[in-house]
């Protein structure tokens, strides 16, 4: 698992154009796992504060408890110029990191530690899908489709 700034260091390039297409719009969709394992999938606004990707979720949300028993999530961008996912097991922030944030009482706040990040995106003549998928340590592999 790495942080976003760790994503950042290893592929500086897609990192950013992953990070525009997540600030381009407020709210995106979140995928956690249900107790029986199948997806559930809700609205989720992200944001980025010092090295971390981070988002939240209010108290008592089934997102939260999916969240808080099994911390594997996907976060996928709303779409604009490009498909944007990032993967990872969010870590909810508590005590004095909590408090810096400032966030309301009761608000479940995460950090994203991430496992994987992809931007699909078609080339200018739109006859290419270009897959870049990057995991840590791993680099990027691309993959091209017709």
């Amino acid at each position: 698992m790495a942080t976003w700034q760790e994503f950042t260091t290893e592929a500086p390039e897609l990192a950013a154009q992953v990070r525009q297409r997540f600030e381009a719009h407020k709210t995106h969709v979140l995928a956690t796992l249900r107790r029986d394992g199948s997806p559930r999938v809700s609205g989720s606004e992200v944001t980025f504060i010092g090295v971390d990707l981070m988002f939240g979720s209010m108290p008592a949300a089934r997102k939260a408890h999916d969240l808080l028993r099994d911390g594997r999530c996907a976060i996928h961008a709303h779409p604009a110029d490009g498909d944007a996912k990032v993967t990872g097991v969010a870590k909810e922030i508590t005590g004095p990191e909590k408090a810096e944030l400032g966030s309301p009482v009761g608000v479940h706040d995460f950090r994203l530690d991430l496992t994987g990040a992809t931007l699909t995106t078609v080339d200018e003549a739109g006859e290419l899908l270009i897959i870049q998928h990057w995991r840590p340590g791993l680099g990027i592999k691309v993959t091209q489709r017709r």
